[in-house]
């Protein structure tokens, strides 16, 4: 099981207090990352400050563009991947510009770039884009998806969609890899279609164990409808991290934390139709042991990848101490 750490690239304010993501300390996560045995890092995508999130700050934060940012960070890394977690679709009305942006950092990174898609997690977030436009998210990142296959598959590649339209595209070089890994995220069944008909890995988030064995129930399902090997799908969930002496300690300093207030603020979109589970119990959230035993339990279930792990911590050392006993202490026990 491949074993990621997010990256704070949008995360300010949602799962981080501000100021916490200085350019500096975004490198040196990444850094810590590779030096403790994580596969790749994952960050995400936003582009205005979120309702609540401008309710409870005074100063707004800094939300980084992720493809920029791993132009520093894969050249300041030797051997870890980047990755999106995800990359907003419906916020990128070029689907060309966005191809060439990944193909481009593909060859710069030496093959070391992962992309993620879904339709972002606060409506709100696309309102303040587009606040005249009756759109529907999720038929964009669709039509992203074939547009993506097409323009890093085919020499001279051309689209006809409601959202997306090009004609005669060669676009190129492509990739450094003969296939980029794309995922869908999202919770949703219908990014478990998506995954199925258009990429190589389902990215779910917070998502309890009974439900995940659920999706990967339906996925296998749909991939051999669909002639395809499900051992060819990733199954790369995010979850949320605090590893501490007893749980007792851990669920208190989660509580705590920045993290516990954004989990709180996805009820209604991304986490949607969690039941009643406590954010503790569904997350990595206690002793090393206990982690090892959730982990295995999702290996048990399906899982290939912990994507983008989230660190709940209110300081960059906190987060890169967190990662370095999760490094040493659990990711032994759960790769491979």
């Amino acid at each position: 099981m491949r074993v990621s750490a997010g990256l704070p690239t949008g995360m300010e304010g949602l799962t981080y207090p501000i100021p916490f993501s200085d350019p500096e300390n975004v490198i040196r996560i990444a850094q810590a990352a590779e030096k403790f045995g994580y596969d790749s890092v994952w960050g995400n995508d936003h582009m205005t400050t979120q309702n609540y999130v401008r309710a409870e700050f005074p100063v707004p934060p800094r939300f980084w563009e992720p493809l920029i940012t791993y132009a520093f960070v894969l050249s300041e890394t030797k051997t870890i991947k980047v990755g999106t977690g995800v990359l907003v679709l419906p916020m990128r009305h070029d689907i060309v510009v966005t191809a060439k942006q990944i193909a481009t950092l593909d060859h710069f990174g030496k093959g070391r770039v992962e992309i993620g898609v879904g339709i972002g997690a606060y409506r709100e977030e696309f309102k303040a884009l587009q606040p005249d436009a009756k759109l529907d998210r999720g038929d964009i990142v669709d039509e992203g998806l074939q547009a993506l296959n097409l323009l890093f598959g085919e020499r001279v590649a051309s689209f006809e969609g409601r959202y997306y339209k090009f004609r005669d595209v060669e676009l190129f070089p492509k990739p450094l890899q003969k296939r980029i890994p794309l995922y869908v995220g999202g919770n949703n069944p219908n990014n478990i279609t998506r995954t199925v008909k258009w990429a190589d890995g389902w990215l779910p988030a917070g998502m309890h164990v009974d439900h995940l064995r659920a999706g990967v129930k339906k996925l296998n399902e749909e991939a051999e409808k669909a002639g395809r090997d499900p051992k060819t799908i990733e199954v790369a969930p995010q979850f949320v991290v605090h590893v501490g002496k007893t749980r007792g300690a851990a669920v208190e300093s989660f509580r705590k934390s920045q993290m516990n207030k954004h989990l709180v603020s996805l009820a209604k979109s991304t986490l949607k139709g969690q039941g009643a589970a406590a954010h503790e119990d569904i997350n990595l959230i206690g002793t090393p042991a206990e982690i090892v035993d959730k982990a295995n339990a999702f290996r048990e279930a399906g899982v290939t990848h912990l994507l983008g792990l989230y660190f709940a911590a209110n300081s960059v050392q906190e987060l890169i101490d967190q990662m370095q006993i999760f490094g040493e202490e659990v990711i032994p026990k759960v790769k491979g």
